[in-house]
């Protein structure tokens, strides 16, 4: 019993220590992959599970009308692909901030981290390695940490766009004039 308890709370001590080692902004960089990620989630649970039965419904409703050719009817058309596509790209405007995002929070942790080495070396007067080292560590968790939320999410992201666009098409081809 204490050895799972031990295994389900071993990520959260990994993450509390490199909030530990990388300072304020490593917890910052954790929340937006933790966001990315529950986005990403739920992206795929719309593309896997919502999204059939909403085109389906479009679709026959597409479908039942007797009018395809008239001006209307082509705005009518116009607007069903379209909202769709609005369902379809929704969070992606977010999910396409929070890659960036995260490197760059990495960034202002490896510049806090060597602020930290610079500032002991001049209370010191003289560049102490174990001081020193503490500075860098902080600055290199940062940038780690910062790179690995988002290379993680940059194929997701990537692979959502496409998608996006290969079933906007797909249903404009479904949507018959």
């Amino acid at each position: 019993m204490v050895s799972a308890l031990h295994l389900l709370l071993r990520p959260a001590a990994a993450v509390s220590e490199l909030v530990a080692g990388g300072g304020p902004f490593v917890m910052w960089i954790f929340l937006c992959g933790v966001l990315l990620w529950t986005l990403i989630i739920e992206r795929y649970w719309y593309f896997t599970q919502v999204l059939p039965d909403e085109s389906k419904q479009a679709l026959e409703k597409w479908n039942s009308r007797r009018d395809h050719q008239s001006w209307s009817a082509r705005n009518i058309r116009q607007m069903m692909i379209s909202r769709l596509n609005a369902a379809m790209s929704a969070n992606l405007p977010l999910m396409r901030v929070l890659v960036p995002l995260s490197p760059l929070l990495g960034l202002i942790g490896t510049v806090s981290g060597m602020l930290e080495v610079f500032e002991s070396m001049a209370l010191r007067g003289s560049a102490d390695a174990r001081t020193m080292a503490s500075g860098v560590s902080h600055a290199m968790i940062c940038t780690m940490s910062g790179l690995a939320v988002s290379i993680t999410g940059l194929f997701p992201v990537h692979y959502f766009q496409s998608r996006v666009k290969r079933e906007t098409e797909s249903l404009a081809d479904h949507f018959s004039i």
